[in-house]
């Protein structure tokens, strides 16, 4: 389980950290604050010079370095937000979370990421839940597994929402990888249960972020791959009328950023976000809120 396995990391980084903290503190004849304020800041400053990095290295358009400065601090913020004090203690399993207002609309699928759990999903999830939509958050697994295989999950949490809801269709909402997912689960089963899919920061084209990757999914997103040719191709303009596509161009994951659509698929630019971010912006919930709303369950 990821939970786990982050957890692991991180308390074995911590006890590092603090080690490292001690020594510094005690060697330098530092006060105790001082050790407890390297302890929780370094982490933060790392990640964000991280982020200011590969942002630097992703972003095509320099011409607005406002963007970058916003996306790295802000992406540098949520790294820590969901790495650190969320994705680690996912301690349950993900289960139907009803609607909390009426009248109650068509039931969604929160789809994650590479490398994530349903946890990424915190804000948005009340939010659509707040609108009248039941929610299903999935944890996709095993998390190094081919990308098709996640679609057998995508397809019980549509018969669990549509049987909860009694409509026949349900709407679908996938990030990074998760748009992906989608469309390989779209592919096995068909579009007949499908409203609508919003992706957020998907590789549709793939990502230059690591040519070199040798987990199956992460070879499946490399840049133009034959896994990518091979699910375009199997997709008609029916099919593609059903998504809408968010991205960022400060996308340092996810690059050539705003190459990452589909043909005659509508595409909206939230400018001065990070990748991750796309899950917790109030102005991307808003957004994916607004394309639920406009679909027919």
């Amino acid at each position: 389980m990821l939970a786990g396995m982050l957890r692991r990391v991180l308390l074995f980084q911590a006890g590092m950290l603090g080690v490292f903290s001690i020594t510094v503190t005690w060697l330098a004849d530092l006060p105790w604050w001082a050790g407890w304020a390297f302890f929780v800041f370094f982490p933060m400053v790392v990640v964000w010079l991280w982020m200011v990095k590969i942002t630097l290295h992703a972003y095509q358009d320099r011409s607005s370095w406002t963007g970058i400065l916003r996306a790295s601090v802000g992406e540098a913020l949520w790294v820590y937000r969901f790495f650190v004090l969320r994705l680690p203690w996912a301690s349950k399993a993900p289960h139907l979370l009803t609607a909390t207002s009426l009248p109650e609309g068509m039931g969604v699928v929160l789809v994650h990421g590479f490398v994530c759990n349903h946890r990424i999903w915190d804000d948005l999830a009340p939010y659509l839940r707040s609108r009248g939509h039941a929610v299903l958050a999935l944890d996709l697994e095993p998390v190094f597994g081919s990308i098709d295989g996640y679609a057998a999950a995508i397809e019980q949490a549509a018969r669990s929402l549509c049987l909860h809801t009694g409509k026949a269709r349900v709407a679908l909402v996938g990030h990074s990888m998760g748009g992906l997912a989608i469309r390989a689960w779209m592919r096995a089963y068909g579009t007949d249960r499908v409203a609508l899919a919003v992706t957020l920061g998907t590789p549709h084209q793939g990502t230059q972020v690591s040519p070199h990757a040798r987990a199956p999914n992460g070879k499946q997103m490399i840049w133009q791959s034959a896994w990518l040719a091979e699910l375009s191709a199997n997709e008609s303009p029916a099919t593609r009328s059903l998504f809408r596509i968010a991205i960022t161009p400060q996308d340092a994951i996810v690059f050539p950023q705003r190459e990452q659509v589909l043909p005659g698929t509508p595409a909206h630019v939230f400018d001065g976000l990070g990748h991750v971010q796309l899950c917790s912006d109030t102005r991307v919930m808003h957004w994916v809120a607004e394309q639920l709303a406009s679909a027919r369950a």
